[in-house]
């Protein structure tokens, strides 16, 4: 009875690969699911074994551990035949041909079970103002790799009241590795600053990086923003409003690009009030302040000069509705905006919190891919 219970329970676990959490928590527990499956498919395979016995409820165990089983698997094999289209899929938007653009696997189960083989690279801390707010640092990674190297100036996510630089740096390592200097800034937070603030600091940051780009050895005419979720919103607005020099491209992790549409249609309460959070961040209801709603959206400014893009989304995200990238990319369609649209089926928000599991590796190829394009 008690094996019984458990394998419902893996059961009713797995259902996170296929559907949307419905709570924070379980929001939580579906990155795990998703991006570290080869744990919930162990756990699940122990259980089927050790239940191959008579039994009362054995078929019924046996079926439902099954069930769980295919679920957990779905997203690695999802993955697979993703990866072995995203080499020519990503030649086509980006109009090239990867003979040395990157990593020639998109996927591998090796990498997923043990990790990628390049060790940390260990982060300089500099004040890009001159103010005296935690906000003011930033965190350089510098490229392992000689002479002026391009920049990627990463936002970090935090429903832009929250988080920090020092989040997630895993992809941080990776790039350096690649070749380009990363720079992970911090940025004044909502309800004490509001929008534009933190795409201001963004300009900031940049202009002390031009100021300083001899003694970092940034090459100034290839700089690359990346920004996950309210980061994602920043990163894009400071690309698209106006002509950035020196700007190649920008790379959007699940962001919200429609503010006005996205206000319209909140996330679900139990995951996270998304109303309230646009309003602690725009000043106000977007009855209140439709202007600030307009305003703030990246998606206004998407036209015909715009940067190219690439977005990466999951179709199961609970924060930010998959919808804002789709319409994103159709507005970069209409628009001939060179871009790339990484969607996918089985990915919550944040997946990317694991580099090494599916959603982990297929977005750090793409990203790779796309850096290599934009900054040749």
């Amino acid at each position: 009875m008690v094996r019984l219970v458990l394998i419902i329970i893996a059961f009713l676990v797995s259902l996170l690969s296929v559907f949307r959490a419905p709570t924070y928590h379980l929001w939580m527990l579906a990155i795990g699911v998703a991006e570290f499956a080869w744990v919930f498919i162990t756990i699940t395979f122990v259980l089927l074994v050790t239940g191959l016995y008579p039994g009362r409820f054995q078929l019924a165990g046996t079926l439902i551990g099954l069930t769980a089983l295919l679920l957990y698997i779905s997203p690695v094999i999802r993955a697979y035949f993703i990866a072995r289209d995203l080499p020519a899929a990503m030649d086509k938007a980006l109009d090239e041909h990867d003979e040395e653009g990157g990593r020639t696997t998109p996927f591998s189960f090796i990498t997923m079970l043990t990790d990628y083989p390049q060790p940390k690279v260990a982060a300089k801390t500099y004040a890009y103002r001159t103010d005296n707010l935690a906000s003011s640092f930033m965190d350089f990674y510098p490229a392992q790799q000689s002479g002026l190297r391009p920049c990627v100036i990463v936002v970090h996510g935090g429903s832009w009241s929250s988080g920090d630089s020092k989040q997630l740096p895993e992809l941080n390592s990776y790039l350096a590795h690649a070749g380009y200097h990363v720079v992970s800034i911090n940025y004044r937070l909502a309800p004490a600053f509001l929008c534009p603030a933190p795409v201001e600091d963004v300009y900031a940051a940049m202009d002390y990086l031009r100021a300083h780009a001899s003694e970092l050895q940034i090459d100034t005419d290839n700089f690359v923003l990346l920004g996950r979720s309210a980061g994602a919103q920043i990163a894009l607005l400071a690309a698209y409003r106006q002509q950035v020099p020196g700007l190649k491209a920008v790379v959007d992790f699940y962001g919200p690009a429609d503010m006005v549409w996205g206000y319209s249609l909140p996330a679900n309460p139990l995951v996270m009030d998304s109303r309230k959070v646009l309003e602690n961040y725009l000043g106000g209801t977007y009855g209140a302040v439709p202007g600030n709603y307009a305003a703030s959206s990246p998606i206004e400014f998407a036209d015909k000069h715009a940067v190219p893009t690439l977005i990466i989304h999951g179709a199961r995200d609970p924060l930010v509705a998959y919808e804002h990238s789709t319409r994103l990319n159709k507005k970069l369609t209409d628009n001939g905006i060179k871009h790339f649209f990484l969607s996918l089926p089985w990915a919550t928000h944040g997946f990317d919190y694991n580099l090494k599991g599916p959603g982990g590796q297929l977005s750090t190829y793409a990203i790779e891919r796309f850096l290599h394009n934009v900054t040749q």
